[in-house]
C-alpha cells in the first residue's frame, strides 16, 4: 500500500502500460504520491468539488484528488496510452472519474459542468502550459467557470505569472494574470521528483479569479501590453506607436510619463491605457 490508496505504484503502472514520457507531448511524470497529494491539498477542501485535470498521464495527481475527496474529476488526456491506466483508477473510484480523450487546447468543459463551478488542478504539459493559461485567463464573460487554478509550471514561467512592476520577469503574462486573478507561487518541486528529470525546477502556482477586476476591454489590454513589452527597453512614446494612436494620449490617460518603460508601469496603468485605446477606436468607428 502506498501513501494515498491501495492502487499499484506509479512506476509499476508506467512499466505495465509502456507509458514512457514523450518529449513531443511535454510529458514529465510526477511519481511521488506525497507530492501529488500536496498539490491536490493546495486547491483547498475538495469535498463536493468538481476538478478539471489536464495531462494526468499515469494518474498520480488524479489519484490524490480522488483520495482527498473530490466529488468528480474530469481528466483530459491527449495520449491514448494513458487511457488504460486512468480507466483502472476510474474502476477504483466508481462514478467519480470521467476520462476525456482530447486535446486540452480544444476542450471546453462547460457542457459537462451543468453550470457548476470547478477547480483546475494540473501538472501541465510544459509545451502547452502558457498557452492553456492564457486561454483560461481570456475566458468571456468573466468571472469564469472555475473558482481556483492550482497549476505546475517551469519555475521561470511561474515567476513571469506572479511578477509585479519593476521585477525582471514582469511582462505581458503578468499583466493579464494579475489583472484577472490573485497569483501566488506556493512551492517548488525538484527535477529529481520527475520521470524523466527536466533540466529546470518546477513551481506550483495558485490563481484565484478576481470577481470584479478593473474594468477594461481585455483585447485592448492585451494589445497595449503586447506593444509596450514588444519593445520593453524603449520608452512608451516609442513602443506604443505600433497601436496607431498617439502614445502621449494613452500615457496621459494613465497619469504616467510617456518616457517611462513598460516594466515600470503597474497593472492599473495598463488598464487605464487600454480604456483610452478602446475609447479612441470607438470614436473612430462612430465617426462618419
Amino acid at each position: 500500500m502506498n501513501a494515498i490508496d491501495d492502487l499499484p505504484p506509479l512506476r509499476e503502472v508506467i512499466r505495465e502500460h509502456s507509458l514512457s514520457a514523450r518529449k513531443s507531448l511535454g510529458q514529465n511524470f510526477l511519481l511521488d504520491l506525497n507530492l501529488t497529494a500536496r498539490i491536490a491539498r493546495a486547491a483547498g477542501p475538495l469535498e463536493g468539488s468538481t476538478v478539471i485535470e489536464v495531462g494526468p498521464g499515469p494518474g498520480g495527481l488524479t489519484r490524490a484528488l480522488l483520495a482527498l475527496g473530490a466529488k468528480r474529476v474530469i481528466a483530459v488526456e491527449r495520449d491514448e496510452r494513458a487511457l488504460a491506466p486512468l480507466d483502472y483508477i476510474a474502476k477504483r473510484y466508481p462514478g467519480r472519474l470521467e476520462i476525456v480523450h482530447a486535446d486540452a487546447q480544444r476542450f471546453d468543459p462547460r457542457p459537462m459542468l451543468g453550470g457548476e463551478q470547478a477547480k483546475i488542478v494540473a501538472n501541465l504539459p510544459y509545451n502547452i502550459a502558457t498557452a492553456l493559461l492564457v486561454d483560461w485567463l481570456s475566458i468571456e464573460p468573466w468571472p469564469p467557470w472555475y473558482d481556483m487554478m492550482v497549476l505546475m509550471f517551469q519555475r521561470e514561467v511561474a515567476e513571469r505569472i506572479v511578477a509585479n512592476e519593476n521585477d525582471e520577469a514582469y511582462g505581458r503574462l503578468a499583466v493579464l494574470a494579475n489583472w484577472r486573478t490573485e497569483t501566488k507561487i506556493l512551492f517548488d518541486i525538484s527535477p529529481a521528483a520527475f520521470v524523466p528529470q527536466p533540466k529546470v525546477t518546477s513551481s506550483v502556482v495558485r490563481l484565484a479569479p478576481r470577481s470584479a477586476p478593473e474594468s477594461c476591454d481585455r483585447r485592448a489590454l492585451e494589445q497595449v501590453a503586447a506593444a509596450a513589452f514588444g519593445q520593453r527597453r524603449k520608452m512608451l512614446r516609442q513602443s506604443l506607436k505600433s497601436l496607431s494612436v498617439d502614445p502621449a494620449r494613452l500615457a496621459a490617460a494613465a497619469h504616467i510619463d510617456a518616457t517611462r518603460r513598460a516594466e515600470t508601469i503597474p497593472i492599473s496603468g495598463f488598464v487605464a491605457m487600454a480604456r483610452e485605446l478602446a475609447d479612441i477606436r470607438n470614436i473612430k468607428t462612430q465617426t462618419p
